[in-house]
């Protein structure tokens, strides 16, 4: 069955997910998750792509990216930072071979509907995994840095995010009371079909939308519930 390829939109975010190949862990060590961290931070800048949300699980990673004007540069992004966790991680553990399954999966966003939501999506990863019983304790996702605003200072601001309130102040109250919502389960299962399948994660409008920017026709099974706007 051949493999559905991939939909990127310029200047769009989109929701990435990579798994270790045959799920096995990717990251061990604290040294592991920094290396791949510094790496992301390198070429997000080189490539001019903004960072709007991240989490590296212990085998696989999330990020939410957006390219600019070339989306082809997230492939690029995928193929160096992967690439140099590859090498690092056979050089310290004297093996060789993939460290990576095959193919990332990508999700185009819809910013005003759902970037916040798969930002939380993201961030609460630990907590459905059981890893943390809150978005903070854990230390390899956006929020921390989201919510204390130091750090590794990876993370642009997001146009969705910057919306929520004129102050750094507010605006994290209200992502915080956001996130402290969880995930509802629809959404959470919406989010994470469309990245699986490499979907559009927005309504109709959005996928007619991104049809006449990219000039071919976008594949979608379901979709998720209707905004108050659509019915």
């Amino acid at each position: 069955m051949p493999r559905k390829a991939r939909v990127l939109v310029p200047n769009c975010p989109h929701h990435i997910v990579q798994r270790g190949h045959n799920k096995k862990a990717v990251f061990v060590t604290d040294d592991d998750y920094n290396y791949y961290l510094s790496n992301l931070k390198e070429w997000k800048e080189e490539l001019g792509i903004k960072l709007y949300g991240w989490c590296l699980m212990t085998n696989h990673i999330h990020l939410i990216v957006d390219p600019g004007d070339e989306p082809r540069s997230l492939s690029l992004l995928m193929k160096r930072v992967n690439g140099r966790q590859t090498a690092y991680v056979n050089k310290v553990e004297g093996r060789s071979g993939s460290l990576w399954e095959g193919r990332y999966k990508a999700s185009p966003i819809q910013m005003d509907n759902y970037l916040l939501s798969c930002c939380r999506y993201v961030e609460l990863n630990p907590v459905r995994a059981g890893m943390v019983e809150k978005a903070e304790e854990y230390p390899w996702s956006s929020y921390q840095e989201r919510m204390q605003g130091s750090g590794r200072r990876l993370l642009d601001n997001a146009p969705a995010y910057m919306g929520l309130a004129e102050s750094t102040r507010y605006r994290r109250v209200r992502y915080e009371a956001f996130v402290r919502q969880g995930v509802p389960v629809k959404e959470s299962l919406f989010i994470g079909e469309s990245v699986m399948r490499n979907q559009l994660t927005g309504n109709q409008r959005f996928v007619d939308e991104v049809e006449q920017r990219i000039g071919i026709r976008v594949e979608q099974r379901g979709r998720g519930r209707p905004r108050k706007d659509e019915k």
